[in-house]
């Protein structure tokens, strides 16, 4: 699975390993949260995160 870092502030989001307490169910992948979806740390829109290795 994938990783997909905020361009702002340059959270991670982990499709592996998905932080407790985001209310979202492990195994969801980053194309499948919904466009409201904001970054956890600087509350960045979806948009600003890019695929990384």
């Amino acid at each position: 699975m994938a990783k997909y870092k905020c361009k702002i502030c340059g959270y991670v989001f982990d499709e592996d390993n998905i932080e407790e307490g985001l209310n979202i169910p492990e195994g969801t992948k980053f194309d499948d949260l919904p466009a409201s979806f904001k970054c956890p740390k600087c509350r960045m829109a979806k948009a600003m995160f890019e695929k990384i290795d």
